[in-house]
């Protein structure tokens, strides 16, 4: 099996739904030492996990990027797309209630992009309000 890229695009982020999935996309992620990022089906609702313990040890997010997430996150609760009780950081990201398999891929991505650095994808995808 192909490491995934890192960062992940959508298209290639694990679906970890079912018994054992999650766990399989745990272990992967840390064999390749890569932040972790995977969604789940969860009834009619989609999750997005994201851990940066899976990392290569040398990883590190620093305080803009993990302060630019949890205000990513904070955005997204207002708005009603994932649920209050999302966790933002900074180890591990956990948020709940997207409505669609779509929208957790590209907020997995974008998530992922940041985790290692990159803030374009998560901005774009989660615009500042106006």
């Amino acid at each position: 099996m192909e490491p995934l890229p890192t960062p992940c695009p959508a298209p290639l982020v694990p679906d970890a739904t079912g018994a054992g999935s999650f766990d399989a996309a745990y272990r992967r992620a840390k064999s390749e030492q890569a932040v972790l990022i995977a969604i789940e089906s969860q009834g009619a609702w989609w999750t997005v996990k994201a851990d940066t313990l899976t990392a290569d040890p040398n990883h590190t997010v620093d305080d803009a990027v993990t302060a630019a997430a949890r205000d990513a996150v904070t955005r997204l609760v207002a708005a009603g797309e994932v649920r209050s009780d999302a966790y933002a950081g900074p180890v591990y990201y956990v948020l709940h209630g997207l409505e669609s398999e779509e929208r957790a891929r590209e907020i997995a991505a974008a998530l992922h992009a940041a985790l290692y650095g990159d803030l374009r994808p998560l901005t774009a995808a989660v615009p500042a309000a106006p």
